[in-house]
This record gives structure tokens, C-alpha cells and sequence, in this order.
């Protein structure tokens, strides 16, 4: 695997606190831009209610950024935002639209108001028996690598780009985390994840989003240093509670 990697922190062995939670995201409704937490809490899916809706287009595949077996591009999706409400069911997510209307995800308003915005038939539908997540339940990105996409593209890149669902404050630049696969990560008290392969990014990360200017192309580059790969896909061993500010430790072997 290619990488440009300037790697200036050595790599942990051993039971290491590699880096402490600065960011967490969940996307209630997949491909929309997300909400921002204080407190995440985990099962053995992921964060909890984290694209548990998805958008369907009329043929079945469900709206996305690019188009494959399961899903198909629909651009727009992320002038939208989606948010959990106060009373936090699983039909509590909240679907908010550039113009500043509010929807309930499951009312048919809701589905009026996108289809109609983005000139094609769509409904929300929460997700059955076919996974909403792309590749993994978790994606799991360090600012050490953020860092590095930024001296790529030459411009600062925003972490939210990258459409993690945990970030890490670590030290120094490069791809410290494709040094972590196959290790477990406990983060806080109570979680512990299991880290997987790279995470592929798609046109997602190079399209703005709420809140979020795309200023920079930085696919490309990350194709031609990584492989299009930023962060580590991750699966949950044990479920609890994360908070910004936990500490992360690594254990490898």
C-alpha cells in the first residue's frame, strides 16, 4: 500500500494511550450531514441510532454518494441534516432541510419535502435486514492523519470531512493508524473496539456538507499517497458509554 506517511510519532507497543476522543458524530439518517455529541453511547452495531434511516430511492438501492449494488448517488443529500429529538426512539430522528424547515423522519411530510427538493421519488425507511453502513459500523479517524491529508492538498482539511463517527486528538502527522489493525482500542471506562482494514473514502469527502466547506479536493491525493483509504473501520467487543476528552489505549499482541 502506498503512502507519503511522514510518520513522527513511533508507533505504540504494548498496552498505550494513543490518543483521547475530540470528536463524535452519529448521521441518523445516512448520507446527511450528522449531528455532533458530548456522550455517544455504543452496542454491538455502532453508535446508537447512527444511520439507522436511510433514504431509498424508487429501484430499492438506498441514496447515498456513489452508486453500487446497494446503493445509488443522489447528490444533495448533505445540504440536509439529521438529528435525534429529546425523546430518542428509534422513530425520534429528525430530518432538517436547507431552508430550515424540521421534519420527523417517519412522517410523510418528510419524504414530500426531500423527494420534491431532489427532483426524484424517495422515501426514509429505517433500516431491515440490509445494512445502512457502508463498510463497517464504525469509522474511527486520528488528527494525526488529517493532518497529513492537509499537507497533500496543500490547504487545512476540516476532520469533519472525513464523516467519522470518533475522532482522536493524537500527536505528530502521518497514517499513525494502519499501524493499529488487529489491535483492540478501549476508550473510557466501559468500550473496548475491535480495529479493522483502512476505511475507503468516496466523493463524499470532497462534496460541502452543513456547516462543512469542501475548499480542497483531497480524494484524489488521498488516492494516489493511501490508496483512497483514511481511518480504520472498527467493531464493537464491548459495548458502554464514550465521552470527549477519554482517553484512548491501544493494546497490540
Amino acid at each position: 500500500m502506498g503512502s507519503s506517511a511522514r510518520q513522527t510519532v513511533p508507533t505504540p507497543v504494548g498496552d498505550s494511550v494513543v490518543g483521547v476522543v475530540t470528536l463524535l458524530t452519529r448521521f441518523p439518517v445516512k448520507s446527511t450531514a450528522g449531528e455532533t455529541l458530548s456522550a455517544a453511547t455504543l452496542d454491538h452495531r455502532g453508535l446508537v441510532h447512527d444511520r439507522h434511516w436511510g433514504v431509498y430511492t424508487s429501484d430499492g438501492g438506498i441514496a447515498s454518494g456513489k452508486t453500487s449494488r446497494r446503493f445509488r448517488k443522489v447528490a444533495g443529500l448533505m445540504d440536509w441534516r439529521s438529528t435525534m429529538s429529546a425523546t430518542a426512539g428509534d422513530h425520534g430522528a429528525l430530518l432538517h432541510s436547507p431552508d430550515g424547515n424540521t421534519y420527523r423522519v417517519d412522517s410523510p411530510a418528510a419524504t414530500e419535502a426531500l423527494s420534491q427538493a431532489l427532483g426524484q421519488p424517495l422515501t426514509l425507511r429505517p433500516e431491515t435486514t440490509v445494512p445502512h453502513h457502508d463498510d463497517c459500523g464504525i469509522h474511527l479517524v486520528t488528527t494525526s492523519s488529517v493532518r497529513e491529508v492537509s499537507q497533500l492538498v496543500g490547504n487545512r482539511v476540516d476532520v469533519r470531512r472525513s464523516r467519522a463517527n470518533i475522532v482522536l486528538g493524537t500527536d505528530g502527522t502521518g497514517f499513525i493508524e494502519d499501524a493499529w489493525s488487529g489491535a483492540a482500542l478501549a476508550i473510557g471506562p466501559e468500550v473496548v473496539l475491535g480495529l479493522g482494514p483502512g476505511m475507503p473514502r468516496c466523493v463524499m469527502v470532497d462534496q460541502p456538507q452543513v456547516d462543512v466547506p469542501a475548499d480542497a479536493p483531497m480524494l484524489k491525493a488521498l488516492g494516489r499517497a493511501h490508496n483512497v483509504l483514511l481511518g480504520l473501520q472498527a467493531h464493537v467487543i464491548r459495548t458502554g458509554t464514550i465521552s470527549l476528552g477519554d482517553e484512548a489505549r491501544l493494546t497490540v499482541g
